[in-house]
Formats: structure tokens, C-alpha cells, sequence
């Protein structure tokens, strides 16, 4: 008996075809910091991109409008300037580095600011 015959389908996770994303820690570091600029009312809603080349975590001030902050993971870089980017509002490179908590650390102090008015 023959198995059936595919419809044409692309599968998204064939040998070859592989995808970039964020590893247990690096991603629980990220919610971290969201939900903390969550609690102090600065960020609403997030999103979540991930293909071949980068992973892309977006938070939003509101749903509507353009993300407040980004951070990407693009590994190609991993060797020189640092895989990790925190990109502003305006799609202005505001961090590259090789850690994520260095990168993130604008946001954080951003965050402590914040706090303490």
C-alpha cells in the first residue's frame, strides 16, 4: 500500500527551512521587562515575529500605533557587532551588544525612572 499523496503543502518545519527564536531564558528575561513597564503603564501589548534570519520582540504603548521598542535577535551577527539590537520608536538603533541584558538596559533604567516619580 502507497502512502497518500501530498497536497502540495509547504511544511514549515522541513530540514532546511529553519527559524530564528529566543531561547527559554532570553524570552523569560523579555516578558520580565514587559510585564514590569506593564505595571508602570508605559507599555500595553507586545508582538512576537520569527523568521528564517531574526526574532523580533515588539511592545506597543497602545495596540494601534507603531512599537515604543524592539528588540531583535539576529544571529548572522552573532560575530561582530552583537547579535542583540534595541531598536527605538522611530527605527533608530539605540543598543547592539553581544548580551541581552546589556542591551536591554536602557529600558530598565528607563523603567527605574519611571518608578521613582
Amino acid at each position: 500500500m502507497q502512502p497518500p499523496a501530498t497536497t502540495g503543502a509547504i511544511l514549515p518545519f522541513r530540514h532546511g527551512n529553519t527559524q530564528t527564536g529566543f531561547s527559554r531564558e532570553e524570552l523569560l528575561r523579555i516578558l520580565d521587562l514587559y510585564g514590569r513597564m506593564v505595571a508602570a503603564g508605559e507599555w500595553r501589548d507586545y508582538a512576537m515575529d520569527f523568521t528564517r534570519d531574526a526574532a523580533l520582540f515588539a511592545a506597543f504603548r497602545r495596540t494601534a500605533e507603531r512599537p515604543q521598542a524592539q528588540i531583535e535577535k539576529r544571529p548572522a551577527l552573532r560575530n561582530r557587532q552583537g547579535m542583540w539590537t534595541l531598536i527605538g520608536e522611530h527605527g533608530q538603533v539605540l543598543k547592539r551588544g553581544h548580551e541581552l541584558a546589556g542591551v536591554i538596559a536602557p529600558v530598565e533604567r528607563r523603567l527605574m525612572k519611571i518608578v521613582e516619580n
